[in-house]
């Protein structure tokens, strides 16, 4: 049991973490580029921002169940030696995700509190697309580390980006109206086509190279519910909402892009239960119901958190 709340631990804390650094990312672009979008959507991002020190403190219930979790963690023989020596073990594992959440962490304290000038947003994008590169690999790829993926990150990137948008779509705050919606609109077709292309292209290169680990990888969820669970993501959270965004009256409201949204956000949960639940075997069950709990108080701990700041007379200056 303990083991499972361990990897449901996992599982909930990667799908929360995802909408905070993705609203980080689009205020860092944001201060670059301007904008309205940014402007509309800004008192939904910079709270959904401002959870990425929560989110690097959960990092702690993993740091501690590292053997339950990730196979090199338990027996270093899963790996040549070189890459355990060098990459997949324990301290470096801490150390590289340490980094990222705190340096995500800190670029939000920045942006947050007005001192995010240009040059510490564009640092701040060079910064995060090195670490999305790494971390990924380390968080989802590495429970079966025999599969490679070198457009891994990118894709947990959009990702990120696309549940940071699905957020704001369904929060939908006051600056979100005829004007600003068909903004919103566009960043979600794009965000949403990026998601569905990378997936889909990783797939094809994998499964078509014929490579071994490479297909078990895939071959392992083709049985039991995973075909189910990513063809539900994949029609409910990518294919009807692409087909809702290409109508003109549904990007004008805000209220149907409410609906996509919520959509969205429902199709990047389950993929990311499929990429991460077939590595734990008949096991994954119990799991993934430990990750719906755990899921479901970090997201009441976080409305409580934002509340509590609020109470306490903390006010995010504006963009």
């Amino acid at each position: 049991m303990t083991e499972a709340l361990a990897r449901g631990w996992l599982l909930a804390w990667i799908a929360f973490g995802a909408a905070p650094a993705g609203s980080l990312v689009l205020l860092l672009v944001h201060r670059i580029t301007g904008g309205r979008w940014g402007e509309a959507l800004a008192p939904v991002l910079r709270p959904t921002a401002a959870l990425l020190p929560l989110a690097a403190l959960g990092f702690l219930g993993v740091a501690v169940a590292l053997p339950a979790l990730y196979p090199w963690a338990a027996d270093p023989g899963v790996v040549k030696p070189g890459v355990a020596s060098l990459y997949f073990n324990p301290p470096l594992f801490i150390v590289r995700s340490a980094v990222a959440l705190l340096g995500w962490s800190v670029l939000a304290g920045l942006v947050l509190t007005g001192r995010g000038s240009r040059l510490v947003a564009g640092l701040g994008l060079a910064f995060y697309g090195l670490t999305i590169s790494l971390v990924p690999v380390d968080w989802i790829l590495s429970l079966e580390p025999r599969f490679t993926s070198s457009a891994f990150g990118a894709g947990i990137a959009l990702h990120q980006v696309l549940a940071a948008l699905s957020v704001a779509a369904v929060a939908s705050p006051r600056g979100l109206d005829g004007r600003t919606a068909p903004d919103l609109a566009n960043l979600l077709l794009a965000t949403l086509l990026g998601v569905l292309y990378v997936g889909l292209m990783s797939y094809v290169v994998a499964w078509y190279g014929d490579l071994p680990p490479k297909a078990a990888y895939y071959l392992r969820r083709e049985v039991g519910p995973y075909p189910a669970l990513i063809g539900v993501a994949v029609a409910a959270g990518g294919l009807v909402p692409f087909l809702f965004l290409l109508v003109g009256a549904v990007r004008r409201s805000p209220g149907a892009l409410r609906l996509v949204g919520l959509l969205v956000l429902v199709g990047l949960t389950l993929r990311v239960c499929w990429l991460v639940l077939p590595a734990w075997g008949p096991s994954a069950g119990v799991a993934a119901v430990a990750a719906s709990l755990w899921l479901t108080g970090l997201i009441v701990l976080a409305r409580l958190a934002l509340r509590l700041a609020g109470r306490l007379g903390w006010r995010l200056r504006h963009v």
